[in-house]
């Protein structure tokens, strides 16, 4: 065998490094999909091993108050790890914005969102997807949206609510709400819908969606939780964030 390849083998059989260990992070269900790709970079260059748990920020916020094991918390908002702050649940000091989030109205049928939003007046669907207001900041983000434009009092009753913003994004990708507001992260690559129809809701409209991290009480002292968020805030991960249609 020649030289290179025994070096290859030695890298495929090296055990991961002594210090190795797992990380177990709740996750806003937004961010779902950008935090596995970050997380495989992660995991090559450390060693450590992520466990993701996804879901609605309020859900997992209360999971974590009611004593689940998460190390690190990425929420959809600043306003839950404002709160376990303030509650003595996280590592003082470590609370930090990781990502800007973009609301969009999308259809999987090309062409039925326009891009202002106008199919909101012009009607045309029997149910519009929103993300739970009182869980998932996206859902308070688009009645906000909607309040705004006077828009709310003519589709309350076509809206179907979504637990989560991933759940509001199956609603439309199945088709049982013809349009929905869901993450410009689950829908976009490049700034161009994967599929369908899509209106960039103007940041203006509703309040910022600044989506926050925290190195949770669970976290404190232990490495690979340390490591992660410390990651986070690299260039790697940063990466992988403006790709995925966030501000970092």
């Amino acid at each position: 065998m020649s030289r290179t390849g025994i070096l290859l083998l030695a890298m495929t059989l090296a055990p991961l490094p002594a210090s190795a260990a797992e990380v177990q992070v709740a996750v806003a269900a937004n961010f779902a999909a950008p935090m596995k790709a970050i997380a495989a970079l992660f995991e090559q260059e450390t060693g450590h091993e992520v466990l993701i748990s996804s879901g609605s920020t309020g859900k997992l916020t209360e999971q974590i108050r009611n004593g689940a094991p998460f190390q690190v918390f990425l929420s959809a908002d600043d306003r839950a790890p404002a709160s376990l702050d303030v509650e003595g649940l996280t590592a003082a000091g470590t609370r930090f914005t990781y990502a800007v989030g973009r609301l969009v109205l999308w259809s999987t049928r090309a062409g039925f969102v326009d891009g202002k939003g106008e199919v909101l007046r012009r009607g045309g669907f029997r149910h519009l997807a929103v993300a739970n207001p009182k869980l998932a900041p996206y859902g308070a983000a688009a009645i906000e949206t909607m309040t705004k434009l006077g828009l709310i009092e003519g589709v309350a009753s076509r809206i179907v609510q979504g637990e989560s913003i991933s759940q509001t994004h199956q609603f439309v990708a199945s088709g049982n709400a013809e349009l929905g507001f869901v993450a410009l992260s689950q829908v976009s690559r490049g700034g161009k819908p994967v599929e369908g129809s899509m209106w960039v809701v103007p940041a203006e409209l509703h309040a910022p969606i600044r989506q926050d991290a925290v190195l949770l009480a669970a976290g404190k002292g232990k490495p690979a939780a340390e490591a992660l968020v410390a990651f986070l805030k690299g260039d790697k991960a940063r990466a992988v964030i403006s790709a995925f249609g966030y501000a970092p």
